[in-house]
């Protein structure tokens, strides 16, 4: 399940939530793993609040089912009775951590759906990505807020077209 988190976008409150997000347990399958407790699945639902729609889980909770994660390996370990130190375990985890870092650095596959256009598209005037909002009162403070970054670009726009009229030219 360690690799499974590290390797796919987690959620709550749902086993997929079709952009590529997957519960931990499909991650720990997708990763080698076979479980089915339906008991994890409920308890990791009841403990981040899920509701009735999936959503990414944050960074707080995922670090938190890691940490949880890490915490029962070496309980396992030490209840088999392994001569193994606290402190060797420590380095392992944190190569393990800088192996999954250095994998996350290479090129990750691409998403299902539209192709991300942000480079190709950040230097054309008024264009952007609006963030979907759940409630209608936020959906209309973001839309004033892009409304007034867009006045502000005209603004912008205009001050710099009258300077370059008023600024002779060199010849």
């Amino acid at each position: 399940m360690l690799r499974g988190i590290d390797s796919n976008a987690i959620i709550v409150g749902g086993y997929t939530d079709g952009e590529g997000g997957v519960c931990p347990m499909l991650a720990a399958h997708r990763n080698g793993g076979r479980t089915s407790f339906a008991s994890f699945a409920r308890a990791w639902d009841a403990f981040t609040g899920a509701g009735k729609r999936p959503r990414r889980a944050s960074r707080r909770e995922v670090r938190v089912l890691r940490t949880h994660l890490e915490m029962s390996l070496l309980e396992d370990d030490t209840r088999i009775g392994s001569d193994v130190s606290l402190t060797a375990i420590a380095k392992q985890i944190r190569a393990e951590r800088r192996e999954v870092e250095e994998r996350s650095d290479a090129p990750q596959r691409p998403r299902p759906g539209d192709r991300n256009r942000t480079r190709e598209l950040r230097r054309r005037s008024r264009w952007s990505w609006l963030r979907p909002a759940r409630r209608y009162d936020v959906y209309q403070a973001t839309l004033a807020a892009a409304s007034e970054q867009i006045s502000e670009q005209r603004v912008d726009e205009l001050l710099s077209e009258s300077e370059r009229e008023t600024t002779p030219a060199h010849r």
